[in-house]
């Protein structure tokens, strides 16, 4: 019994093992006929193509059509092969999924690596994750979220990527590159990282061929020269030229100056710019405001010049000083304060003075303003002409005012009445922005009328060659002539038309600009009120 059962147990024993063999035969047959087909070059130019893999299993546990490819997996999709150490093929789905190692080579140009990839040969589409670099001709993209578009040929991020070339690092949430065209879109989070600035945006292209990035959305560019403000234009992050828009700001380095304009050519590098349409000029430290159509700035040598429709305003107090004139330059002088000159058919406005003249000069050092060629100026009921009138201002308020040569001044009474002086040098002084006292120092001649009881009492003319007048709430009340005075009074009755003027006597009144607006407008001199030719001062 022992035997037999021995013999029958032997019988089993050899069935098993036979059974067995025929299970690795039939695998064998199978993995063979699998790597037949998967091999046999297709008709098809869409269908997937294995052309190399160290070993194949056939798991239909897994899925009834999907092959596990084991070590050196090479893979061919049209003109596009993948390496990977392993793989699972789906020839159903026409797609596969690739692990560890993966690399994706397109042409001799285009190479992409990743730990996962994905490929879905119907769309032509790759899927990468984790460790993701792609290389396209010296541009490197580093991300763990990319898709890669085949027909399209455009690769994709959207979680965070990095793409660098020979001068930049650029970053951003979401990114696009086309290897065709070379140019990069980037979204969220921007950040250009360059040696020599620091850009961050919404959003961004990027040519990796021209280094041009093209601002699509709120940007800034900060460098050690000052700060850049866009929302619209172009960039060159290799020459540092830019073309901006839709008013775009340049602030300097010290945080002070700025430059805005409906458009805007700068040259970081070279320090100098040009602004076109609506341009502004802002100094917050001296309190001024430059406008105009057209202005050009150099930040290298602290200069600048605005013209068509220029405005210059200084707000240092709480009312400020407008001025127009065809041109205006402005420079830095030691460090922080501004010389503004203004050139041809000066006119400006402030509710306490009001002044028309050829050409301007203002210095925020000294708060000096001079006036040349034919300038007139006007305070209240007073009228101030000559050469040249220099003004000098405590915190923007007037404190005095000199007319040098031929200079002329006049409080005008009523239509028919003016107070007069004239000489070679008039020196008016103000207090709380009312005229205080006048000054008229060489040939002084004067016209006034004294008032009694509110009338007139007759006219006052004198001659000196000093000649000084106090007053109080508009009223004289000290007069100094020296040497004596030759003064005659006459009664009103007995004045003619040319006893009431002194000569060369001229109301300009007509010419006063009288709002902030009125500066704009033209006002020429009537042709007998033109000043004979003679040698003035002007702005050099």
């Amino acid at each position: 019994m022992a035997l037999e059962c021995k013999h029958k147990t032997s019988g089993r024993r050899n069935k098993s093992l036979t059974g067995l063999f025929c299970l690795f035969f039939l695998a064998s047959v199978a993995w063979t006929i699998a790597q037949d087909v998967q091999r046999k070059p297709s008709t098809n130019p869409k269908k997937i193509h294995i052309e190399h893999d160290d070993s194949m299993l056939f798991r239909k546990e897994m899925n009834p059509d999907v092959y596990v490819l084991l070590g050196n997996v090479h893979i061919r999709h049209d003109s596009t092969f993948v390496y990977c150490d392993s793989a699972y093929v789906s020839e159903k789905t026409n797609s596969f999924e690739a692990f560890s190692n993966v690399r994706i080579e397109q042409g001799d140009t285009l190479f992409i690596y990743g730990d996962y990839g994905h490929y879905d040969a119907n769309i032509a589409m790759a899927r990468l994750r984790d460790n993701v670099r792609m290389e396209n001709k010296g541009v490197t993209l580093f991300t763990d979220s990319f898709n890669f578009d085949r027909n399209k040929n455009i690769a994709y991020f959207f979680d965070g990527g990095v793409i660098v070339d020979s001068i930049n690092e650029l970053s951003s949430i979401y990114g696009q590159y086309s290897p065709d065209t070379k140019i990069a879109n980037f979204q969220k989070n921007v950040k250009v990282n360059n040696p020599n600035f620091v850009l961050t945006s919404d959003t961004l292209d990027y040519s990796t061929l021209t280094k041009v990035a093209t601002i699509l959305g709120p940007s800034v560019i900060e460098s050690d020269s000052g700060t850049i403000y866009s929302t619209r234009g172009w960039y060159n992050t290799e020459t540092e030229e830019s073309m901006l828009y839709d008013r775009s700001i340049v602030v300097s380095q010290d945080k002070y100056k700025a430059i805005t304009a409906d458009s805007m050519s700068y040259n970081r590098f070279a320090g100098y710019g040009e602004a076109f349409s609506n341009a502004e000029i802002t100094d917050t430290l001296n309190k001024i405001i430059l406008t105009g159509h057209y202005a050009y700035f150099n930040d290298k040598t602290n200069y600048a010049y605005i013209t068509d429709s220029a405005r210059f305003v200084e707000y240092s107090q709480g009312d400020s000083l407008y001025t127009h004139a065809d041109t205006f330059k402005m420079r830095t002088i030691e460090e922080k304060f501004r010389e503004i000159k203004a050139y041809y058919g000066v006119r400006f406005y402030r509710s306490d003075i009001q002044g028309v003249c050829d050409s301007m000069q203002f210095n925020t050092k000294d708060s000096l303003l001079y006036l040349y060629k034919e300038p007139i100026l006007w305070n209240t009921f007073y009228q101030m002409n000559g050469d040249t009138i220099v003004l000098f201002f405590n915190d923007s308020t007037i404190r005095k005012v000199n007319v040098i040569n031929y200079a002329f001044a006049v409080e005008k009474l009523d239509s028919t009445y003016y107070n007069q002086m004239k000489g070679r040098i008039l020196t008016a002084y103000f207090g709380g922005g009312e005229l205080e006292r006048v000054d008229v120092d060489g040939n002084a001649e004067t016209i006034y009328y004294p008032i009694d009881q509110g009338a007139f009492v007759g006219r006052n003319k004198t001659e000196s060659s000093f000649f000084s007048i106090s007053v109080r709430n508009r009223k004289p009340y000290k007069i100094v002539t020296w040497p004596a005075s030759s003064g005659t009074i006459l009664p009103l009755p007995d004045l003619s038309p040319d006893d009431k003027f002194l000569k060369d006597f001229i109301d300009f009144d007509y010419l006063r600009p009288v709002d902030k607006d009125d500066i704009f407008l033209e006002k020429k001199r009537k042709t007998e009120d033109v000043a004979p030719v003679r040698k003035m001062r002007h702005l050099q």
